[in-house]
């Protein structure tokens, strides 16, 4: 069987003979013209070196599906996925509860079946707490994982592949929590949600919790004003002036390093109005800040490496580290572009903010609403709306051989990734034709913006 990880987690294992399968049901229903070439059967036993070239082909197969809008968004490939990861994890589909917290903490128990996909999960969040349709989709559900001092560090958006219940169960450790925050960018779509009284209490819930993890910067006449207008419990005044605030609608990660301004530099990375947001420690100690503009990135690429069992390895012997980094390249000035990368174990869900981000931004330019962006039903059932490219993380395969060096595989943005050794630098020259996702919201930058 091969071993398919989606977003660096053991989704599930399958063999060949399904994955035929699943190729000749795409096949039947999108025509093979469609359909990507699917690597051949062989009559005789497979060599160890067939056994890893056909892992690759296999590999390359599930990232083309999953990077076709079409194929990639399908409820064929999604349904297999799903089916795949029940089957690996042998959690039989009955009645469960699971733990939904929101942002405050409160606990929200919603009965589902533990075949019940993120888009079933999150309807019966909604309905539980009594949000109306058209505003589930402005809010998603977060895997995250409990931080020492009560806060949240955010694994990744749970994605419609994907059963919540196995997610977080298959992970065996009780820090995992899925939790329900909104997920878009632009607080001026905040006017929705308020319109009606549970979207703003959510929000409201959302944002007292961000000034209290000290995500939204507040000085003390700004903290005095919050105050009187939590006793006052005017939560649209509160949410208004807390939109005026630094770093209001950003998720902050966890402290990381970054190469820019120079290697090693420790930062904290914030995601919020187009842009990531550093504050970096250079190695003076000094404190700088600056953000880097969604529309100035060119493309960017997340890969994932372990150290060289002969190579140079900051871990201790015979504990191989995945090492997870983001790369952008950025449009520092009108002609100067240059690559800026994060090494954090947050780099996935950098990328999918990132990703998120700019989808945002064309649904925007295009004239589309964010209402008919999020859902849309069709037959009675939901689907994603066209005017939305999902995210696609491609799942990735390992090898069946557990001779073969380990050599960690995890998936990047809508491209395949490059495997490397730590002790490779990541720089534009080591990065391949298709190694990084483009980003559509680019700009170039004229005369009169320098």
């Amino acid at each position: 069987a091969y071993n398919i990880h989606v977003n660096g987690v053991l989704h599930c294992r399958v063999r060949y003979s399904q994955l035929l399968g699943l190729h000749e049901q795409l096949r039947k229903e999108y025509g093979a013209n469609v359909v990507p070439a699917f690597p051949p059967k062989k009559i005789f036993t497979l060599t160890p070196a067939e056994v890893e070239q056909r892992r690759e082909q296999l590999e390359k197969y599930m990232q083309a599906v999953r990077q076709d809008p079409t194929l990639g968004g399908s409820e064929t490939f999604n349904s297999f996925l799903r089916k795949a990861q029940q089957e690996t994890q042998q959690i039989p589909t009955e009645e469960v509860v699971l733990e939904v917290l929101l942002s405050n903490g409160q606990k929200v128990k919603v009965t589902i079946l533990t075949s019940d996909q993120t888009e079933d999960v999150l309807e019966a969040v909604a309905s539980k707490l009594d949000l109306p349709d058209d505003l589930v989709g402005y809010f998603s559900l977060f895997l995250v994982r409990e931080t020492k001092d009560g806060g949240f560090s955010f694994v990744r958006k749970l994605q419609e592949f994907e059963l919540p219940y196995v997610s977080v169960t298959s992970l065996h450790n009780p820090e995992f929590k899925i939790i329900l925050r909104k997920s878009y960018w632009d607080s001026s779509y905040d006017d929705d949600v308020m319109e009606h009284r549970v979207g703003l209490n959510l929000l409201y819930a959302q944002t007292v919790s961000d000034i209290e993890h000290g995500w939204i910067l507040v000085n003390k006449e700004q903290h005095r004003q919050l105050k009187s207008l939590q006793e006052k419990v005017s939560k649209k005044e509160f949410i208004r002036l807390a939109q005026t605030l630094k770093y209001y609608g950003y998720l902050k990660f966890d402290p990381c390093v970054t190469d820019f301004p120079e290697k090693g530099c420790h930062v904290v990375v914030s995601a919020g109005n187009n842009e990531l947001n550093f504050q970096v420690r250079l190695p003076s100690e000094q404190i700088k800040e600056g953000s880097f503009k969604v529309t100035r990135m060119r493309c960017w690429r997340v890969t994932s490496s372990v150290p060289m069992s002969n190579g140079p390895s900051g871990s201790s012997p015979g504990k191989s580290e995945v090492k997870l980094e983001l790369a952008f390249e950025y449009l520092m000035s009108k002609d100067r572009l240059q690559w800026v990368t994060i090494t954090s174990p947050q780099a996935i869900m950098l990328s999918i903010c990132l990703q998120s981000m700019v989808d945002e931004l064309m649904v925007k330019k295009s004239g589309g609403s964010i209402r008919k962006m999020f859902r849309r039903r069709v037959n009675g059932a939901l689907r994603r709306s066209d005017s939305q490219q999902a995210v696609k993380s491609p799942p990735l395969l390992d090898s069946p051989d557990a001779s073969r060096e380990p050599m960690a595989k995890l998936s990047s943005k809508l491209t395949s990734v490059s495997l490397r050794g730590i002790s490779h630098s990541s720089s534009a020259n080591d990065m391949g034709a298709n190694d990084f996702h483009g980003n559509y919201a680019f700009e170039g930058i004229g005369d009169e913006d320098l």
